[in-house]
């Protein structure tokens, strides 16, 4: 077997043995006990017992304008950083969760609009991955798509589900200073910026 096309062990190898809700709100948490497959000597663990947060399948992109040499974030206030002692406040990718059984594409032109007011184009897949698979379910589509940035810029987001959204642009000469300075502090912006870095340096060669 080649890990390279697939994992060591797959969904069989897990047995569940019960799983108990704890909280059902916009998340749920579930205790969850369960063995597993070793790597050693293929046999199982004990039962072990693990807190599980669900969270919706969610999309983010990265806009940027080739045109302008420019690309945009949003800034917004964030719980899950609440005692981060540089900022609540996060720069961020435009991002949302899927209505349902809506498609990442459909999500993400829907929020480019609410969170930036772009119309975006030419849709480029990322990445899809488990930002926190430790404890958390939530699965993530990643991104990049262009928009015409001449006009953007504003306050966004939907009031009546709390959003208090700016929208930033940045010179693609500012993402070495967003990096060395600390600033992106969450994994989709910096994989997104990270692609977008690797195509300027593709094309300056």
């Amino acid at each position: 077997m080649n890990i390279l096309d697939q994992a060591s062990f797959s969904y069989q190898d897990v047995e569940i043995t019960s799983r108990e809700s704890l909280f059902r709100g916009f998340i749920q948490v579930e205790k969850v006990h369960l063995r597993h497959r070793q790597f050693a000597d293929a046999q199982y663990t004990p039962v072990l017992t693990r807190e599980l947060i669900h969270r919706p399948e969610a999309a983010g992109v990265l806009i940027y304008d080739d045109q302008q040499q420019k690309f945009a974030l949003i800034e917004q206030f964030r719980v899950g950083a609440l005692d981060d002692q540089r900022s609540p406040w996060q720069l961020e990718v435009i991002a949302g969760v899927l209505d349902g059984d809506e498609s990442p594409e459909s999500c993400i032109c829907r929020e480019s609009l609410e969170e930036a007011g772009c119309q975006i184009f030419d849709l480029q897949h990322l990445f899809s991955f488990y930002p926190s698979a430790g404890a958390c379910s939530e699965l993530f589509h990643l991104y990049a798509a262009k928009a015409d940035l001449t006009a953007a810029g504003g306050i966004f987001g939907m009031s009546d589900e709390g959003e208090d959204i700016k929208l930033h642009l940045f010179e693609y000469s500012d993402i070495a200073a967003l990096f060395s300075q600390g600033r992106l502090r969450n994994s989709p912006v910096i994989m997104a910026l990270q692609w977008l870095q690797q195509q300027i340096n593709t094309i300056k060669k």
